[in-house]
């Protein structure tokens, strides 16, 4: 299902505000997409195997989880006032001395046993592996040909994109990257600030001082620190005296979501371009996800997105290929998949979309851990049912140590949702949405960062997806009596108007007691399930999908 060009303008203006990067062409052939919204809409069609595979895991691993501190490590630690910065500090030193890059070096990932991690992903029911490839702090995590800072050189010493990649694919799992580095050059704007107060207070952190010829004799001799930190493109001014001003400023300075390319630093557009193509070229994923509204720096942004389908065409011989985007126009949803970053959708939703979100802090946060404050597996198995029914996927991240392990609580919740989708993954995996996505009064939606808002749900809530002829009923809480009442099945439904011939449990082909009253479908439930996150029904029946 795809959306025809009947806002044409509306693209044209789109395109018209990215303005252009002068950028390499590399097009593999057949290459029928060019770099427009309105060929990426025109023709794409989002690949079978993505809304077959409806869950995900995705590992976000980077130096950024060696200080255990959570998110948005590499620029908190220069916001002098912020608690990162506090533990920075006390932890590894100032950062006019210990700057962020020191912190690539000190991540080794020496316990990362990859093929267990992706055992225990598969058992889980994922169906697509996604690695970060890199994110805001500008480190490539795979064996970058253009940025010699990456994770072959520094750090592990390894390709760990290469290494997720062969191990993915070895499972029967599709592989995708996640590329998040088209914001650094603004993210990391801190790194060229200064304390406003105290014993340091106007001395410049390191990234505003470093040059390459400083490496000398160091475990970074040959690197320029300014290919990591992308210099000085938004520079804290001299004479700011306050934290409080300082976090204004950079408040007023940081571009948030709004994905602008970098005034007078052209180079580092076409730097990204060959980064990201390389990373396409070389690991042929089957998804790449930005972080981004709409598409990276403009111009930059639809080069790569017609080349990477252009390339699956000429790897596959149709376009395989999955880009995830966050923010798009109605219109730009039928050219990329869109996802919905914490959030979830009201309802069924014409095109295939995706929901990212993690159990905890995208990196890892032993705070989270210690007090045992990650999302149960009832929880992900809740949001998965929801999102599926609605013709959408879920993303879900699982964020490692720096050690390259995952801890207790992380294993039990995958174990968890591993037992769920053991027996229930029929009702997930390869399934399309029904008539109705479900019924309950439970409310869900509001779009990104929503999933905040959602307390729980009730013994009413019931979703539902169809699959080979039989509709699957998911209750997401047990009911008291052990009867399952499906107001969208009761007599006389418009929703259902044949005859229901069988209800079973999904994992059981034992066919369970039933009656059709005008309050719905009535289903004793077995009480061998009572203790389980959801309860998922087989449903047969004329007229039911």
């Amino acid at each position: 299902m795809t959306q025809k060009l009947s806002r044409r303008s509306l693209l044209q203006a789109t395109a018209a505000t990215m303005g252009g990067a002068g950028l390499p062409t590399a097009q593999a052939a057949p290459a029928p997409f060019k770099p427009t919204w309105d060929s990426l809409v025109d023709g794409y069609r989002t690949p079978d195997w993505f809304r077959d595979a409806k869950f995900g895991i995705w590992a976000h691993w980077s130096a950024q989880c060696v200080p255990e501190r959570g998110d948005w490590y590499a620029r908190n630690m220069y916001m002098q006032g912020n608690w990162q910065y506090d533990h920075h500090v006390k932890t590894y030193g100032h950062p006019t001395k210990v700057g962020f890059m020191e912190m690539q070096n000190r991540w080794k990932g020496e316990n990362w046993n990859p093929e267990a991690l992706m055992d225990l992903y598969v058992k889980a029911g994922a169906k697509y592996f996604v690695s970060l490839a890199n994110h805001h702090d500008n480190f490539d995590a795979y064996d970058s040909k253009f940025h010699p800072w990456n994770s072959v050189r520094v750090g592990p010493k390894k390709d760990i994109v290469g290494t997720w990649a062969k191990l993915a694919r070895a499972k029967g799992l599709r592989f995708g990257v996640s590329n998040h580095s088209s914001r650094a050059w603004h993210w990391l704007a801190p790194a060229y600030g200064y304390d406003p107060e105290g014993p340091l207070a106007g001395q410049r952190y390191d990234a505003f001082n470093l040059t390459q010829a400083d490496g000398k004799g160091t475990w970074w001799e040959g690197l320029d620190p300014q290919d990591l930190y992308t210099g000085p493109n938004r520079v804290m001014p001299d004479g700011i005296s306050t934290v409080a001003a300082v976090t204004e400023w950079h408040k007023r300075s940081y571009y948030t979501w709004k994905d602008v390319e970098p005034p007078n630093n052209p180079a580092f557009i076409r730097q990204w371009f060959l980064r990201c193509r390389d990373l396409i070229d070389s690991y042929k994923p089957d998804l790449v996800y930005f972080d981004n509204a709409h598409l990276p720096l403009g111009q930059a942004g639809l080069d790569i997105a017609a080349h990477y389908y252009n390339a699956s065409m000429a790897w596959h011989g149709k376009v395989e290929a999955v880009i995830n985007a966050k923010e798009l126009s109605p219109v730009m949803r039928g050219g990329v998949v869109e996802d919905l970053e914490r959030g979830q959708r009201a309802g069924i939703e014409p095109l295939p979309w995706q929901t990212c979100t993690c159990i905890g802090d995208w990196h890892y946060n032993r705070g989270i851990f210690d007090a045992h404050g990650y999302k149960s597996a009832a929880s992900v198995i809740h949001r998965l049912a929801d999102i599926v029914s609605k013709n959408g996927n879920l993303l879900l991240s699982i964020p490692l140590r720096g050690d390259g392990t995952i801890d207790a609580d992380e294993r039990k919740v995958l174990e968890d949702i591993a037992a769920w989708m053991d027996r229930n993954g029929e009702a997930i995996h390869g399934t399309r949405p029904w008539r109705t996505f479900g019924e309950g009064p439970t409310k869900v939606g509001g779009g990104m960062f929503s999933e905040g808002q959602l307390k729980g749900f009730t013994t009413q809530d019931i979703r539902f997806t169809t699959k080979a002829g039989a509709l699957y009923a998911i209750g997401l809480a047990w009911p008291e009596n052990g009867v399952m009442r499906i107001a969208a099945l009761a007599q006389d439904s418009a929703l259902a108007p044949g005859a229901i011939e069988r209800v079973e449990a999904v994992g059981s082909t034992d066919s369970l007691p039933f009656k059709r009253t005008p309050q719905g479908l009535e289903v004793r439930l077995p009480e061998g399930l009572a203790g389980s996150p959801a309860v998922a029904l087989k449903i047969s029946g004329g007229g039911l999908a």
